[in-house]
């Protein structure tokens, strides 16, 4: 009698045990900003990368398909778009960050009319939703540009303009990494903010023997910084993400 008394005890207890989460794939869906860069191209490095590793890997699996170059337009043609929601899962979540190259007129495989951008941002939504998945939209982040007086200026105004529009008239989250990263470049002021980018001197890298002076693409300290700003905000606006960054051991 006792021991089916322990034994009922033993199963009671276990209906109490919280079930474990269901792993789940943020789909990283972007241009070169937020890519996985080539050893080549260090210290080039998208946002995606550092990102990838605030996460539980028993909770989370990050999966960086965004790539150098491309617009919503070439996303969709070369069939990258098609690969990720042929494997979304319910309650996935798809990241969509497009705008640089959507904006550039004189390449005209990647230009898309801001009604295009629209359009094909409505597709990246219903077609995540369609798969019981989350979509999150977020404005290209902007480049490194200031006025005269030494305060940051907007690079993508139609565009990003654009990407809020779609978040509200989809009802879909949006994390406005444009104002975000503009706040940043502020905060570091015309010549700190060099540090974000890739500049690098001649000489100073054996990958850039003649230096480099770009104002698009991060170092790894702005690629840090910009993921930890959309790591905040998806703490906020997502629960279910909160509760699966990974926890940092207290010694």
């Amino acid at each position: 009698m006792k021991k089916l008394l322990l034994i009922a005890i033993g199963l009671l207890s276990l209906a109490f045990v919280l079930p474990t989460k269901k792993k789940i794939t943020i789909w990283m869906c972007g241009d070169s900003t937020m890519s996985i860069k080539e050893p080549k191209s260090y210290p080039e490095t998208g946002w995606g990368m550092p990102f990838s590793y605030f996460w539980d890997t028993s909770a989370v699996t990050v999966v960086n398909k965004a790539k150098n170059g491309r617009s919503t337009k070439t996303f969709i043609s070369e069939g990258i778009w098609q690969s990720v929601i042929d494997n979304v899962q319910e309650e996935d979540y798809v990241f969509i960050e497009f705008g640089h190259n959507d904006e550039s007129k004189e390449k005209k495989e990647r230009y898309t009319t801001l009604e295009e951008y629209k359009s094909n941002l409505q597709k990246f939504i219903h077609e995540a939703r369609a798969k019981k998945a989350t979509p999150v939209l977020f404005t290209p982040v902007s480049r490194r540009k200031f006025d005269s007086t030494g305060h940051a200026i907007e690079t993508h105004k139609d565009y990003s303009a654009a990407a809020r529009e779609v978040a509200i008239s989809e009802n879909v989250q949006m994390i406005d990494l444009d104002q975000k990263t503009m706040a940043l470049h502020d905060k570091f002021g015309v010549e700190n903010s060099r540090l974000l980018f890739l500049q690098v001197k001649p000489g100073e890298h054996p990958n850039y023997p003649d230096g480099k002076e770009d104002n698009t693409h991060y170092s790894e300290l702005g690629a840090r910084l910009v993921a930890q700003m959309a790591l905040a905000e998806l703490k906020v606006k997502f629960a279910d993400l909160a509760d699966r960054i990974i926890k940092p051991i207290k010694k």
